[in-house]
Parts: structure tokens; sequence; C-alpha cells
């Protein structure tokens, strides 16, 4: 058995490591987690300006290091080009953070067709697809971990970015978002049911509200009746997320593999009845 070493159970440095949807947002907060804790990162976006200013602003954080790969992830093509990319420069990825998606907020009578075929395109099927083409390169990560005995030391680690929302029901009408995050979350679990076996765990951060250009419309809209139904009584911060995916990533979660991680305040187990008792 090895030694412990408590030192270093959040230890990332020198892992290479791909996230989508990395110039801005969650995505934006977990790759400068991995950048300044000495990690290669490479992040990728449709646009990309903001790529590449996040990747500059990353880099002169050191030690670790951003490369912009921008792409679009609805289309299957993109997919393709990018891996090609990374291919290019990497032989390993040891960390894939499937963070890349979008929401879509209408009513159930003008929820439309469209919005079912983008919604679940980008948060779900793509993230089968690019999962998929980056399997010899995460295969190749754990084996760059090293064996002990029968197991793998170091697993390559694919971390996906679901939410809450796809854990109970809101209380506003997002339906293909909802039901995308249901499916990425049990997608997710399937992944780690059939990688565990060669070296590949996958789990997922469930996320509540964190302050983002995709959630902006709904706290704007929101904000106020969120925070009051949340026992801890604020939105998500940057280091929660961050910190999060730095575990999932690290030696300290190199056994986990299919969970579902909420992270969002204690919101979906809140009793209101407990709250009005705290108070007296």
């Amino acid at each position: 058995m090895s030694s412990f070493k408590a030192e270093n159970l959040y230890n990332v440095a020198g892992k290479v490591v791909l996230v989508t949807g990395g110039s801005r947002g969650i995505g934006k907060w977990i790759a400068t987690a991995f950048a300044v804790n000495g990690a290669k990162v490479y992040i990728t976006s449709r646009t990309a300006k903001d790529c590449e200013e996040t990747a500059k602003e990353l880099n002169a954080l050191r030690p670790g290091s951003c490369i912009a790969l921008p792409a679009d992830l609805q289309r299957e093509s993109e997919v393709e080009r990018l891996v090609e990319e990374l291919t290019k420069r990497e032989k390993a990825l040891h960390v894939l953070v499937n963070n890349a998606g979008a929401a879509w907020g209408d009513g159930i009578d003008e929820h439309t067709d469209a919005a079912w075929t983008k919604i679940l395109t980008l948060n779900l099927q793509r993230v089968f697809t690019l999962t998929q083409k980056c399997l010899w390169l995460l295969r190749e990560g754990a084996e760059q971990g090293g064996m002990d005995g029968a197991s793998y030391k170091d697993p390559a680690r694919i971390i996906n970015i679901g939410s809450i929302e796809g854990l109970a029901v809101a209380n506003h009408e997002t339906y293909a978002y909802a039901a995308s995050k249901a499916g990425l979350h049990h997608l997710s679990r399937t992944f780690a049911g059939r990688l565990g076996w060669e070296g590949i765990t996958s789990n997922t951060i469930a996320c509540g509200p964190f302050y983002s250009k995709m959630t902006q419309h709904l706290l704007d809209n929101l904000g106020e009746v969120l925070v009051q139904r949340t026992p801890l009584l604020r939105f998500g911060k940057p280091e929660d997320v961050a910190g999060t995916a730095l575990f999932l990533a690290g030696p300290a979660a190199s056994w986990m593999s299919g969970a579902t991680l909420t992270l969002d305040g204690g919101s979906i187990v809140a009793m209101p009845s407990a709250r009005q008792s705290a108070k007296l």
C-alpha cells in the first residue's frame, strides 16, 4: 500500500486539462483553479476572442498555463476539429471538464422544438461526442498515472457540470434544460460504470445558482426568492465550484466515480419550517 501523503490531496500540477465553455463563468473559474495550481489547461468556447482573452489572463497567473482552442461544440465537425488540434499538442489528457451548455426558459406553451434540439444537442449529446472522441487521450492519461497491482494509481477524470434542476423540479419553467441535465447526470454514471475498468472516473457537480451570463436573467428576476430558499442564504461563489473540481481531479477523489455532488448551499434539501424555528 502506498504511503499516505496528506499534503498532496488536491495536487493537479502537471496534469493536462480540457475545459469546455472555459472562457467565462463557471468554466473560467474552474480553468483558473487548475492553471494557478500548476496544470496545463486548454479552454474552448464558441467565441475565439473570449478564449484568447481568458488564456492571456490565466497565463499571467502561473505556475500553470492556458491555451485557447475555440470551437462551436454544437457542430460535430467542430468537436472533431477540436480533438484533432488537441491531439497535435498532447499525447494524453488527464482531466476533461464538460462544462459548456446553454439554457432556455419558456412556458410550456411556448417551448419550441428548436429549443429542445439546441439544448439537448449541446448539453447532452455533445458531452457524449466529445468524451467519446477524447477517450484514447484519457486512456493514455490513466496509463501515465501508473499501476498499483491491478488498479490505477491516478485515474483520468471526467467532470461533468450538471444542475440541481436535473435533480428536482424548479420553481420556473426550463423543460429542455432540466431534462438535459437529468440526462447528463445519468450519462455520467454510465460513463463511470463503463470506463472505470480502464482507469477513467466520471463524476458530476450538480450546481445551484451561480452568477454568470447564462443565469443573469433568472437571478435578476428571481434572485432574492432563490436566496431566501437557500439555507446558507447566498449564491455560489467561484471558490465553491473551482474547489470542488480540484477535489474531483486530485488524489483525494481517485476512488470516487459515478457520484453526483450537489453544490447548492442546501437549497435542494431546504426545510422552510426549520428556518422559522432557527429564528425563534
